[in-house]
C-alpha cells in the first residue's frame, strides 16, 4: 500500500503542500517541525521547483551580515524602496509583510548553512539599485538556496516528519471550501487527499508556452523558465472560487539574445547593457528604424520601460565597422573575436551588409527609418547635441560593414497570479477568503511583490518567507503534540 492510500484512508493530513520550490520548502518544514503531518506533492521529478533554473536574488533589511558589516537598515527603508522602484505598482500589504520578515528568513537561511558571495550584500546587479545594500546571493544562484532547503526536507522525510511525493500532479475542480486535492499519481491512480489546510505552492505558468501567451497576451520567447511551472495551481485556484490579476503589472526586461526564430529559445549570450560597466558606442533602434531610448541613461527601469512600448517588444543594436573593431566586446563574457566570428557565422540575431539600406532588408527594419536615425546620430555626434540627450557618442555610423543585432524581450516568470489577502488566503473577487486554500510564491505573480517593474530579490526572498511563516504558524491547524 503506497503512502497516498494510506492518506486517503487515513484522512487526517493536516497540511497538504503543492509544489516543491522556494515557498513549498520552507512551508513543509516549519509545518513540520510544529508537528504537524504534511504531505509535499510535486508534477516534477525532484525537489526544488524553479530554485534549479533561477538566479536566486535575495533581498532583505535589518540582518545579522548587514549589522556585522556596519550597514544599517531597516524594513520600513526596504518598503519605501520596493514602493519607489515599482513606482507604487506593487502590493503594499504583501511587500510590507515580505519585508517585515525577510531578514529572519536570511537569517534561517544562513543558520542552515546558506553562504552568499563574500562581497554581499549589494545594492543591486542587473535591477534598479537599492539606496542601501541589501542584496544577497550564492555562488551558484538558485541551486546555492536548494541546496540549503531540500536536504532538510529529505531528513524530514526520512523522520517520517513529511511525506513527500514527486510526479504527482493536481487534478481537482471541486469548488466551495477546499478540504483537499484530487492527485494523480505517476501510475495514472487519482487519490483523493483530504485536509485540514491546502497550500498552493507550484510556481507560475512561464514554463508553458501556450498557457503564456494566453494569459499575457504575447508569445513566449524564452526557454529558460521551469519546465514544470505550467499555470496548474493558477487554474486551480480559479476553479474553486479564486481569481486572477497583475495583467497591468505585466513588464519586459531589456531584451535577450536568441540567434534563433524557433521559440520559446534558448539564450547565446547577454547584452552589456549597464553604462555603469561599458558605455554604449551602438544605437538601439525598434522595427520602425527609430531610435527610442537614450542608450546611455543610467536607469534599468526606463529602459525596459522604453522596449515595453516598441513594437513586438524588439529591438536592434546597430553599429559599423569600426564601432565592431575599437570598441569594448558588446557580448557579456565574449572576446572581440567572438563577436565578429558570431557577425560572420550569421543567424537572425547577427546581421551583416555593406549598406545601412540592405542591413535594414536583412534584419527586418524600416530602412527609411533606420537612415533617418543613423543620420540624426551623427549629427550627435558632430555636434555634441544628441537629440536623446546621449552623452557618449564616440564615433559616427559611417564605415561598412555595418552590422546590427536583434535583442527580444522574455521572462522567465509570470506576472499575473492568484489574488490572496494579507494573509495569504485565496480570494474571491468579492475579497472574502475561500476557506483553507492559501497560495504563496511565484503562483501570486510577480506583480504582487514587485509591480511593473524588476525589484531585486522580490520573489525568492518573499517566497520562503511567506512558506516559512504559513508554515510556521499563519495556516491554523490542529497539530498532534
Amino acid at each position: 500500500m503506497d503512502a497516498a492510500e494510506q492518506v486517503r484512508q487515513d484522512d487526517d493530513i493536516d497540511l497538504l503542500i503543492v509544489g516543491g520550490g522556494s515557498a513549498g520548502l520552507p512551508a513543509a518544514i516549519f509545518a513540520a517541525r510544529r508537528g504537524a503531518r504534511v504531505l509535499l506533492v510535486d508534477h516534477a521529478d525532484r525537489l526544488g521547483g524553479s530554485l534549479w533554473v533561477a538566479t536566486g536574488q535575495m533581498s532583505a533589511a535589518g540582518t545579522r551580515l548587514q549589522r556585522a558589516r556596519g550597514i544599517e537598515d531597516s524594513a520600513d527603508l526596504h518598503f519605501e524602496d520596493v514602493m519607489r522602484i515599482s513606482r507604487g505598482t506593487a502590493n503594499p500589504g504583501l511587500v510590507r509583510r515580505a519585508v517585515d520578515h525577510a531578514a529572519a528568513t536570511f537569517d534561517w537561511l544562513m543558520d542552515e548553512g546558506f553562504e552568499p558571495l563574500p562581497e554581499h550584500p549589494v545594492t543591486g546587479f542587473g535591477h534598479e539599485p537599492y539606496r542601501v545594500p541589501r542584496y544577497y546571493w550564492g555562488r551558484e544562484g538558485g541551486i546555492s538556496v536548494k541546496n540549503v532547503l531540500v536536504p532538510i526536507v529529505e531528513q524530514l522525510a526520512r523522520d517520517r516528519a513529511i511525506t513527500v511525493r514527486l510526479n504527482h500532479a493536481l487534478t481537482t475542480d471541486d469548488a466551495g471550501a477546499v478540504t483537499g486535492a484530487i492527485v494523480r499519481g505517476p501510475d495514472g491512480v487519482a487519490h483523493d487527499i483530504r485536509a485540514q489546510a491546502v497550500l498552493l505552492t507550484c510556481g507560475g505558468y512561464a514554463g508553458d508556452a501556450e498557457v503564456f501567451a494566453a494569459r499575457n497576451g504575447v508569445p513566449h520567447y524564452n526557454a529558460a523558465p521551469w519546465p514544470w511551472s505550467r499555470g496548474a495551481g493558477l487554474a486551480l485556484g480559479e476553479s474553486v472560487g479564486g481569481y486572477a490579476r497583475g495583467a497591468e503589472n505585466l513588464f519586459c526586461n531589456f531584451g535577450t539574445l536568441f540567434n534563433s526564430d524557433n521559440f520559446p529559445a534558448r539564450a547565446v549570450g547577454r547584452i552589456e547593457h549597464f553604462p555603469e560597466r561599458r558605455q554604449p558606442w551602438e544605437i538601439y533602434v525598434n522595427a520602425a528604424g527609430q531610435r527610442f531610448v537614450r542608450e546611455d541613461i543610467d536607469s534599468v527601469d526606463a529602459r525596459e520601460m522604453a522596449l515595453f512600448h516598441q513594437p513586438g517588444q524588439r529591438y536592434w543594436i546597430v553599429l559599423d565597422h569600426r564601432m565592431l573593431t575599437e570598441a569594448p566586446s558588446i557580448v557579456e563574457g565574449w572576446t572581440r573575436d567572438q563577436v565578429i566570428a558570431a557577425f560572420a557565422a550569421g543567424g537572425p540575431a547577427f546581421v551583416t551588409a555593406d549598406t545601412l539600406a540592405d542591413l535594414a532588408q536583412r534584419a527586418g527594419i524600416d530602412a527609411e527609418g533606420l537612415a533617418r536615425s543613423v543620420a540624426g546620430f551623427n549629427y550627435g555626434v558632430e555636434t555634441g547635441k544628441d537629440f536623446f540627450g546621449r552623452e557618449h557618442h564616440p564615433l559616427p555610423i559611417a564605415e561598412a560593414p555595418f552590422h546590427a543585432i536583434r535583442l527580444q524581450a522574455s521572462a522567465v516568470s509570470s506576472a499575473i497570479g492568484l489574488a490572496v489577502d494579507d494573509e495569504l488566503r485565496v480570494i474571491r473577487p468579492d475579497g472574502t477568503p475561500i476557506a483553507n486554500l492559501y497560495a504563496a510564491g511565484e503562483i501570486l505573480g510577480s506583480s504582487q511583490t514587485m509591480g511593473k517593474a524588476a525589484c531585486g530579490g522580490m520573489m525568492v526572498t518573499p517566497a520562503m518567507t511567506f512558506g516559512r511563516l504559513l508554515g510556521d504558524h499563519m495556516i491554523p491547524l490542529e497539530v498532534r503534540r
